[in-house]
């Protein structure tokens, strides 16, 4: 998949060849040639990168990253600009950038910086991804040990905690009572009582009461499975 940068430069010559520089290194570029456009498209969220130049016409680039950021927008932003003391690129990064190159710059160094800015959002990503899990409107957090459908808080003790959540890292499949037995309770036999009926029951009724559609399906003779469809 391309990914897009967004080129917020009022200097034509200048946006014209970070545009070619970065289309030949793969990238998709948008420019804004003001601060104003340039919010305006930021404020899409579509783009995974942006570099902008701070001193723009109609609205300034640290303006542009504030408005972004108290918008709610974190593309990572990359400074371009003729002011490079040390007060600048305080006041670059306390305005929410991510990163700050003073001009004239190398294109090897800022093609290398915005790779970087991008393998740190997709290290982030991985991280968010990997402390929670997401089937359907069902939300764990794995680790506040939280649960949320339709952001309501549902409420799970240690045990429901577990299961839901060994059905959720196997979303869609049906898992047998003996893989939760062996799973969750570490029985490597049959204890021969409906443990994890009683269980499930009880999980079903928290994750599914006052909700429109299940989510947690018997399938009769098998077992259970976790899924917004049947």
């Amino acid at each position: 998949m391309t990914r897009k940068i967004l080129i917020i430069e009022d200097d034509a010559a200048s946006a014209a060849y970070l545009a070619k520089g970065l289309s030949e290194a793969g990238f998709a570029t948008e420019i804004a040639t003001n601060g104003r456009d340039g919010l305006f498209l930021a404020s899409e969220d579509i783009f995974d990168a942006m570099v902008v130049d701070r001193m723009l016409p109609g609205l300034d680039g640290l303006s542009v990253i504030g408005g972004a950021r108290a918008a709610g927008i974190r593309t990572p932003a990359l400074v371009l600009s003729a002011l490079g003391t040390v007060d600048d690129r305080v006041a670059g990064l306390h305005a929410g950038a991510d990163d700050y190159l003073t001009k004239p710059f190398s294109f090897a160094e800022l093609l290398a910086r915005i790779e970087a800015l991008l393998r740190r959002r997709e290290r982030q990503a991985s991280d968010v991804q990997a402390i929670r899990l997401t089937v359907g409107d069902l939300e764990i957090d794995l680790l506040g040990r939280t649960v949320t459908r339709q952001g309501r808080a549902i409420l799970l003790g240690a045990r429901e905690f577990n299961l839901l959540e060994f059905l959720a890292r196997n979303a869609g499949q049906v898992i047998t009572r003996t893989m939760m037995i062996e799973k969750i309770w570490n029985y490597h036999f049959d204890p021969g009582s409906n443990v994890v009926d009683v269980h499930m029951s009880r999980l079903r009724r928290k994750i599914e009461e006052g909700f429109a559609t299940p989510i947690l399906h018997t399938v009769r003779g098998a077992g259970y499975k976790l899924s917004p469809e049947a």
